[in-house]
């Protein structure tokens, strides 16, 4: 996949991370793009705004973009490397491609995604990096309840 393509996909993401932040939540944003660039939907992590632990950005995103007849061929963007839960939605649906912002913060299952036939396009993007490590160090309580740790 072409790296500026994937950049330009992944300020989509960003944007939703950063809505996420100031609604109080989890700085996570995902999009999902069509086979021929075209958004399919968008989305962020709202555990706390909906007090729902299935809310994560990957998910939201993949609702938003509602039933499609097949995700071949789709990319999910995410502006952290995805979690096992995460992980499990683009290998169950056929989902070809993740594009993960960065994987320092949380190193995820984009591992295994590769392993399985994923393409996985790491961008290492500051950006998302610093946002994440504001928040982990900002509010630790909610980053460990996240991820499933006691902190």
């Amino acid at each position: 996949m072409d790296r500026e393509l994937a950049r330009r996909w992944l300020s989509t993401a960003y944007e939703e991370a950063r809505a996420g932040l100031a609604e109080g939540g989890i700085p996570i944003g995902a999009a999902l793009y069509g086979t021929d660039g075209s958004l399919l939907g968008r989305g962020r992590n709202r555990r706390v705004q909906d007090d729902d632990p299935s809310v994560h950005a990957e998910t939201d995103a993949f609702r938003a973009a509602g039933r499609q007849r097949s995700y071949r061929g789709t990319t999910m963007v995410t502006t952290l490397a995805p979690c096992w839960y995460c992980a499990g939605l683009v290998r169950q649906f056929g989902i070809s491609r993740v594009v993960v912002g960065e994987a320092e913060t949380f190193h995820g299952a984009h591992g295994w995604l590769a392993v399985h036939g994923v393409e996985v396009v790491l961008l290492d993007d500051p950006a998302c990096a610093e946002l994440m490590r504001e928040f982990v160090d900002g509010r630790p309580d909610l980053w460990h309840e996240d991820i499933g740790v006691d902190g």
